[in-house]
């Protein structure tokens, strides 16, 4: 007699499942948050490398023909996966930490469908690629939105006891909620507006558009930064590789801001 098809033999899910059982959803969800951060930060920097690549608009053509050639849409698409994750999930622990929310469980059962309600609607507008919006009119309305959960936070934690590093960390989280997943998402509204140099260049040239990337470069930079302090904090018990990966990570992270900060500024 067959025994069908089980869940349990897809590779991961038994350890999921076991884990769940053991440690509870909140622990897996940690983690997954965790790994979905190094990702974005990796990505961030290779993004900021690529874009480098706008002071000669040729050599940018050629590297996202590249980088298309060796990454499919469905792969791209899959990209998506880290980002609405690490967002969703990184307003789930702001609620939690700051506003007190105590319905975790209940958040932790909505984050699946909401994720996939974004993955949808990106992977509809990917397959149409023909959408257009006003850069200034899209970004005006989701960075004032950003700016307002950034505030309500402020609020919240500016007489907490808490260090103004961690503090700077739940601030820059509140505000890049919501501007990340956008900026995905603007950025396949249409190939042109994120793989087309010419259509990059005009838009970087606006001065409110500038704003909104140095926000975003050191908003990220900064939460990607300290994310991976803590992570290797928590596996490094000797203080002084504890110190020297904290300056290591710093010098990259300076480096990259330099970086971004120089393109965004004089393109």
């Amino acid at each position: 007699m067959a025994t069908g098809f089980s869940l349990t033999k897809i590779p991961g899910v038994r350890f999921l499942q076991t884990k769940s059982r053991t440690r509870g959803w909140p622990y897996i969800a940690s983690w997954a948050h965790r790994i979905s951060g190094v990702m974005l930060i990796l990505y961030v920097l290779l993004h900021i490398l690529t874009l480098s690549a706008l002071k000669n608009p040729d050599d940018f053509d050629n590297k996202i023909k590249f980088y298309a050639s060796i990454l499919p849409v469905f792969l791209e698409w899959l990209l998506a996966v880290p980002v609405i994750y690490h967002a969703l999930n990184g307003g789930r622990l702001i609620l939690y930490e700051i506003f007190g929310n105590r319905q975790d469980n209940l958040i932790l059962q909505w984050l699946p469908g909401i994720s996939a309600t974004y993955m949808l609607l990106l992977g509809i507008f990917m397959v149409m690629g023909n959408q257009a919006v006003s850069a200034i009119l899209f970004w005006t309305y989701i960075a004032a939105a950003s700016v307002f959960i950034s505030y309500l936070t402020v609020m919240k934690i500016r007489h907490s006891g808490a260090s103004k590093l961690w503090k700077m960390q739940r601030i820059s989280a509140a505000f890049l909620f919501l501007m990340i997943p956008a900026h995905m998402l603007y950025m396949h509204l249409d190939p042109s507006i994120g793989r087309d140099s010419s259509v990059i260049i005009a838009r970087m040239n606006n001065n409110f558009i500038k704003l909104i990337d140095l926000m975003l470069l050191i908003s990220v930079l900064y939460h990607g930064a300290y994310g991976i302090i803590e992570i290797s904090r928590d596996y490094v018990s000797s203080h002084r590789v504890q110190a020297a990966c904290t300056a290591t990570i710093m010098l990259i992270v300076a480096f990259f801001v330099w970086i971004g900060m120089k393109l965004t500024v004089l393109i």
